[in-house]
């Protein structure tokens, strides 16, 4: 098959990646083999890409956010033909505590997909059965790859944040992520607060109807209920926390984070405001998301590349020069 491998010393030019034929996977029990359809680009991609990530599989073929069709391996849950999606959390031990309390993102020994295991820039994957989200047959393949990390894993993140219908909730960057939780804010009938850099996001947060816009320098015009950062920056997380009311969450939207600025414990975390991180999600979390997807009909604006043009799509996550999520399409 074809497939995109993480090459050794990650060029700073972007050349992070080799496209080449390897070796397809051979099926074994417990594991189905999947055709790729779709895999979306995440920044959790170009975190590994950068080394930001510590390696911890060699000749990896990074890609999270895959949807595929079963051609080997199929089981009576799991028939031939059967279209799913494979998120991070690409398997768990089940016998950990966390797991067996029902916090399964927070295993002690977890497996990720196009982390610790091969992912989706590739023609094929091979995965854990049990941890394969089932999807429509008639949902468009580019549309929902960016729905199964980006979209989930903002969802936990109002989940963890606390969020309560009609409060007023700001989110801090405005990425693929964060477009697609507005939307299930707004169902929720809350006020959303955008505050991000870039230009073109604001743009979009406008379209999209939210409440307030600003930049990175701005603070919300009211005092928030709940706030998400989704940018990999400390300074931004004191930001949010700053625009928090008494009892306030801030909740972190981030697998890796750089230097947490100091700050005045009086005026912004007295009162019982909480800095709490997001770590991963659970498949009740893709179940629950999905379903809200498909109800609310969430469509993200996706850009679509080749496997060939891999590097070009991890560059454009990099320098957010594209208008809506990456995804590749073998």
């Amino acid at each position: 098959m074809k497939a995109a491998i993480l090459q050794p010393g990650r060029d700073k030019a972007g050349q992070f990646l080799e496209v080449k034929e390897v070796v397809r996977p051979q099926v074994r029990e417990g594991y189905v083999l999947l055709r790729i359809l779709a895999c979306g680009v995440c920044r959790t991609d170009l975190h590994i890409a950068e080394g930001e990530l510590p390696p911890l599989k060699t000749d990896l073929i990074p890609g999270h956010q895959i949807v595929g069709e079963v051609v080997e391996g199929a089981t009576v849950d799991v028939p031939l033909g059967t279209r799913v999606g494979v998120c991070w959390l690409a398997g768990t031990d089940g016998a950990c505590w966390f797991c067996r309390h029902n916090f399964e993102n927070l295993c002690d020994n977890p497996v990720f997909t196009g982390y610790t295991v091969d992912g989706g820039y590739a023609e094929y994957v091979l995965v854990r059965t049990d941890f394969t989200i089932p999807l429509l047959a008639d949902q468009e393949a580019s549309v929902v790859a960016p729905l199964l990390c980006a979209g989930i894993i903002g969802y936990r993140s109002l989940r963890v944040a606390g969020v309560e219908p009609g409060e007023s909730v700001g989110l801090f960057g405005f990425g693929s992520s964060a477009s697609l939780a507005i939307k299930v804010l707004q169902s929720w009938k809350c006020d959303v607060y955008v505050v991000t850099r870039g230009e073109s996001h604001r743009k979009t947060a406008e379209t999209m109807g939210a409440t307030w816009v600003g930049n990175e320098d701005d603070k919300p015009s009211v005092k928030l209920d709940r706030a998400i950062t989704f940018a990999p920056s400390g300074k931004v997380v004191v930001s949010a926390l700053s625009s928090l009311r008494k009892g306030g969450v801030v909740a972190i939207n981030a697998i890796h984070l750089d230097e947490m600025p100091s700050f005045n414990y009086d005026s912004l975390l007295w009162g019982e405001r909480q800095i709490r991180s997001v770590a991963n999600v659970t498949r009740q979390d893709a179940r629950e998301f999905l379903e809200i997807a498909h109800r609310l009909v969430i469509r993200p604006r996706t850009s679509v590349f080749s496997l060939e043009d891999a590097n070009r799509a991890l560059l454009a996550v990099k320098q957010e020069t594209e208008n809506g999520s990456a995804v590749i399409v073998p």
